[in-house]
């Protein structure tokens, strides 16, 4: 009888080691990934097939972020008007389409909205921003990838070799929407 419950003892003592052992191991993975930083060049990420893409279907990928300044809206569907002030007020700028592209990607795992409701709603703003690459992110590749917020409205620029120049997580106040569009200006 002693010697069983020995046993159950060591059992449970390897258990909870290693219990131990996945919970360090993820905490230790998670710091390892970092927020990208304003400098930085994020990590390349690629929309297809079950992941998501352009909303013709076509892949999309991060390295399309080169050769012009780009602002890149990254919208969970419930925000989706939070930062229209900003789009409004870039809009205005007619800044020059061979040295500007704007980005607008969706979170769509962030909405209990269904799919074709979404598809709907994009294709009207694609009528009203013609000149925007609309995006669907169809499993939080740029949330995981580049630690941006997750059910929020996110406003990244990039300069022509992909750096990050311009990052704001929520909604930008009119303050922040000038400094943008500076930084925008300071980089074309």
């Amino acid at each position: 009888m002693e010697h069983r419950d020995k046993a159950e003892g060591s059992k449970r003592m390897k258990h909870l080691v290693t219990g131990w052992f996945i919970i360090l191991a993820v905490f230790l993975l998670n710091q390892g990934a970092q927020a990208i930083e304003i400098g930085e060049i994020p990590l390349k990420v690629e929309l297809k097939e079950k992941l998501g893409g352009r909303l013709d279907g076509k892949p999309w990928s991060s390295e399309e972020l080169l050769g012009k300044v780009h602002v890149l809206f990254y919208v969970d569907p419930d925000e989706k008007d939070t930062n229209n002030d900003a789009s409004e007020a870039l809009d205005k700028e007619k800044f020059p389409s061979d040295q500007f592209q704007s980005v607008g990607i969706i979170n769509m795992a962030a909405t209990w909205l269904p799919n074709f409701a979404i598809s709907s709603a994009l294709k009207d703003k694609q009528k009203h921003y013609p000149k925007t690459i609309y995006v669907r992110d169809n499993k939080k590749v740029l949330v995981n990838a580049w630690k941006i917020a997750d059910d929020s409205s996110n406003v990244l620029a990039f300069d022509k070799k992909g750096k990050l120049i311009f990052r704001k997580d929520g909604k930008l106040a009119a303050e922040e929407i000038q400094n943008l569009i500076r930084v925008i200006r300071d980089h074309l």
